[in-house]
């Protein structure tokens, strides 16, 4: 398998040169489609033969895919092997490609590489392929000539920034940037250094996982690119950051309590600020943008509940913990690449990525809606889909909290299942949100009958298919991770499983089947489909209208995005913090309206209140250095005598 491997990156590489050098993207899309597949496959076989993936190397420069590695590697490339396939609806094609290829290897540097200085080569290669794929394209909600593209680059060159001084705290006791040796140099700290440390690895990799403050680029970034673009940022890049922090976290760090409790702090606020802006979007893209970020907040609180597990002694836990973040971004993979996909569907056959009501599902082929359909409730926690599993998992993991001897683990553990379930509230009136006004009712207009493309259809339906495979499989696809997780934590993920059934390590907790739900869910829809059928052979359909606001509903009524999540912006406003902007254009006189102005708009948390600031601050210092590249020869000799004096004085002291 590390041979396909090898074959399938070097097709990756190729399929980059040629879109630099030939003129049609038709060879670079062949191969960039078998290179994503090759991964797939390699990975696959390397789960199923329960070995790592390793490519040999100079010195510490091997690459080595563990098998945690190759189970976000195989579901994340699954989700981009359609994207690339489609590529996107609107760009320059060629940069796209190499844009998309350049994320892609740099996810697979992330989560393979053992060298630290190439780590962080794979680190900025996978955030610059991000950008070029965003920056290609001209699908953005408005002009905004890449600034919400470059927003994104130096929120995540922040996180770099902290990565970089980690790697040289690591490095510090050992002399070597070699990451084999990051746990024994992290050995020797003392426990404020570890926690400081732990603290720049979250920002760091929270930058690119959307914790607090980060999740704010998400909305206008994906905003600015296609579907098939946000499908390989939700997919394989999110999980190559998740990976790379629960490895630093849990095998280069010792235990902290401490540590542990921050993390499910953050990730818990930024799972729930980043659903309550979801639930306000009124594009595909950025609802499924700031899906993403709570995704990977509900993933990382599971990470953090493994980080408590462990402090307090107790490794089957947080093998518990950190499996349920392996099994949730592997069901998010599936679903968010359906739905992302399905929305350059709804542009190809609307013309635009705004969620309004226009027939999607009615004039499309079923396979579409059946996708659809199937990846919206995973990432709602229905049942009996892969988000359902994941999100179970983790509220059982969470109940666990008992077992913890510490009062403040225990009450972390506690406010982060809360903070969870208002979590899962939100993602399902998100969802419900999403497939109700962006796929279903009534065309309005002839253009609005124009059905997804097959391709897109066909995509959508095979992941929200494997998502749901995905879920009824889970008792045999814990097989797949038994071997890593008995390296990370010495226990067996078989203690999830009893049979057909899941349990969280003990089935004297609590169980769930979602093998036998799938089952059992169509045998006990049979009733009411009967009762409809007869109810309907015997009366007939009773037309009536619909309830509409205590008033009989106009003939073109509909419910918009802003009207449906209106409830929970007032609610919120605290929050949300909305603006109401109106503004009149008159004729002469006040009375004599020629135009009226309506504009709605909510706050960000932290744009303002944080990233403003710190932008005026660059700007500030930037007028104040500016003489620096002035040209004047006099100016640029007396600051090398300064220096000179500045370095004999340090000589004399």
């Amino acid at each position: 398998m590390a041979e396909l491997l090898s074959l399938a990156i070097l097709a990756l590489l190729l399929a980059a040169l040629l879109a630099l050098l030939l003129p049609t993207p038709a060879p670079t899309r062949l191969l960039a489609v078998l290179g994503s597949a090759g991964v797939v496959f390699a990975s696959a076989g390397a789960l199923l033969g329960g070995h790592a993936l390793r490519i040999a190397g100079i010195g510490a420069a091997h690459f080595e895919l563990d098998g945690a590695a190759c189970w976000l590697a195989l579901f994340g490339s699954i989700a981009a092997t359609p994207a690339l396939a489609l590529g996107s609806p609107d760009a320059r094609q060629r940069v796209w490609y190499v844009g998309a290829i350049g994320a892609l290897c740099g996810a697979l540097g992330v989560m393979g590489v053992r060298g630290g200085v190439v780590f962080l080569v794979a680190w900025e290669l996978m955030s610059l392929g991000g950008a070029a794929m965003l920056l290609a394209e001209r699908l953005g909600v408005q002009d905004d000539e890449g600034g919400a593209t470059l927003n994104m680059l130096a929120l995540l060159e922040v996180g770099a920034v902290a990565l970089l001084a980690a790697w040289l705290i690591f490095a510090l006791p050992g002399g070597s940037m070699a990451m084999d040796g990051f746990a024994a140099g992290a050995a020797h700290l003392a426990g404020a250094a570890v926690f400081g440390l732990g603290v720049l690895l979250l920002l760091g990799f929270g930058a690119k996982l959307g914790l607090l403050p980060f999740y704010e680029w998400f909305a206008g970034a994906y905003a600015s690119g296609s579907g098939a673009s946000g499908s390989l940022l939700s997919g394989i890049v999110l999980n190559a950051a998740w990976y790379a922090l629960a490895r630093g976290l849990l095998l280069w760090l010792p235990a902290s309590e401490l540590l542990g409790i921050v993390t499910v702090a953050v990730a818990a606020l930024s799972a729930i600020l980043a659903v309550l802006y979801a639930l306000q979007a009124d594009d595909w893209r950025q609802l499924l943008g700031l899906s993403s970020a709570e995704n990977a907040g509900i993933a990382t609180l599971a990470l953090g509940a493994a980080l408590v597990f462990r402090s307090a002694g107790l490794a089957d836990l947080a093998m518990l913990a950190w499996l349920v973040g392996l099994l949730h971004l592997a069901g998010h993979s599936l679903a968010k690449g359906a739905m992302l996909l399905g929305a350059d569907g709804a542009w190809h056959a609307r013309g635009h990525y705004r969620l309004r009501q226009s027939g999607l599902l009615r004039a499309s082929p079923w396979i579409f809606g059946i996708g659809i359909v199937l990846a919206g409730m995973s990432l709602a926690g229905m049942p009996p889909q892969a988000g359902f599993v994941s999100e179970w998992y983790v509220f059982q993991t969470l109940f666990q909290n008992f077992q913890v001897p510490d009062l403040a683990g225990r009450l972390t553990l506690a406010l982060g299942g809360v903070g969870l379930a208002l979590t899962a509230a939100l993602a399902y009136a998100t969802f419900v949100k999403a497939i109700g006004l962006g796929c279903q009712g009534r065309a309005q207009e002839d253009a609005d009958r124009k059905p997804v493309p097959v391709g897109h259809a066909l995509a959508v339906g095979l992941l929200g298919l494997l998502a749901l495979a995905l879920a009824a499989g889970m008792p045999w696809w814990l097989r797949a991770l038994d071997p890593v997780s008995r390296q990370w934590f010495a226990h067996s993920s078989l203690q999830l499983r009893e049979g057909p059934l899941l349990v969280p390590l003990t089935a004297r907790f609590a169980f769930i089947s979602p093998t036998l739900l799938v089952i059992v869910m169509p045998l006990l829809a049979l009733l009411p489909v009967a009762l409809v059928l007869w109810a309907r052979s015997r009366h007939g359909v009773r037309r009536a209208p619909v309830w509409f606001g205590g008033h009989a509903p106009a003939p073109r009524a509909a419910t918009t995005a802003l009207t449906f999540s209106h409830a929970v912006q007032v609610f919120y406003s605290f929050i949300y913090r909305p603006r109401l902007d109106v503004e009149h254009e008159h004729v002469e006189r006040e009375y004599f309206l020629r135009r009226l102005s309506f504009e709605q708009r909510i706050a960000p948390l932290f744009a303002a209140r944080l990233f403003r600031p710190v932008t005026r601050a660059v700007w500030w210092l930037s007028d104040r250095v500016a003489g620096l590249q002035s040209g004047d020869m006099n100016l640029y000799l007396a600051l090398i005598g300064l220096l000179l004096l500045a370095v004999l004085g340090v000589g004399v002291l």
